[in-house]
């Protein structure tokens, strides 16, 4: 069976990725979040497990983990969630999260679990391309889950070579070398940055994410990628307009 994230891509157009934490802003709107945003026309959804030590993420997503940890969300709770979403949500279902919590939980329980469950890929940014290669990589094909590694600006040329040759699904592009966070432009160092990666013509698809927030910035990844990633602007927007309204935030980015 293909993975559902080659088929979004296969679709041929700009993916549009939403990230939120979840059991953020309450404990039990994951699935409410899940159903909105594709309703909403969203392409990709990542999911994002909370964890108290965040380390590439901004104020912002800090604040949504710890908020859902402090809501009670845990991995057992977020599987049970999830557990017959695969009835309603036909797009791809990435989990976002750091390995501590996923090492805690038993690596290969924790695949069994998503396949179990329906989820299409995982994006572990602090698990070293060279221990997934020749630790995990058969764990995770064997649940037929797909892991996405990060890029970002500094990363050696040979690296992105490695980085592709081991990939499935597509290449998460990091914009500058900052954590996460809303920005409203892309300056002319990320364009440079976007057209480097592009000029390589990688076997994986790449999405772009970091500061993506608005139309501008938006459509301005896309013109270099195949697709970018919001998060910050949208918890932020959870945060002031609630889970009801999220067409409206999906309507301005499209």
């Amino acid at each position: 069976m293909t993975n559902r994230i080659d088929n979004a891509f296969k679709k041929g157009k700009k993916i549009l990725s939403i990230y939120f934490s979840a059991g953020h802003p309450n404990l039990n709107d994951t699935i409410t979040i899940i159903k909105n945003l594709q309703d909403s026309g969203v392409d990709m959804i990542e999911i994002g497990l909370p964890f108290s030590d965040p380390l590439a993420d901004g104020p912002t997503i800090q604040k949504s983990s710890s908020m859902a940890l402090k809501n009670g969300m845990t991995t057992e709770k977020l599987f049970n969630q999830l557990d017959g979403i695969r009835k309603e949500i036909d797009i791809p279902l990435i989990i976002m999260g750091y390995l501590n919590p996923i090492m805690q939980f038993g690596i290969e329980k924790f695949c069994k679990q998503c396949m179990s469950i329906g989820i299409d890929g995982l994006i572990i940014p602090d698990l070293p391309v060279e221990v997934f290669n020749e630790t995990y990589k058969s764990i995770f094909s064997n649940h037929g889950l797909y892991n996405m590694f990060l890029i970002t600006p500094q990363t050696p040329t040979s690296r992105i070579k490695l980085i592709d040759d081991v990939s499935n699904g597509f290449i998460y592009m990091v914009s500058s070398s900052s954590v996460t966070g809303e920005k409203n432009t892309i300056n002319t160092v990320q364009t440079s940055y976007f057209k480097r990666i592009k000029s390589m013509n990688l076997k994986n698809p790449t999405i772009v994410g970091f500061g993506i927030s608005n139309f501008e910035t938006f459509n301005k990844a896309v013109s270099y990628s195949n697709g970018a990633i919001i998060g910050s602007a949208f918890i932020n927007f959870l945060n002031n307009k609630g889970v009801n309204k999220i067409n409206e935030f999906i309507k301005k980015i499209r």
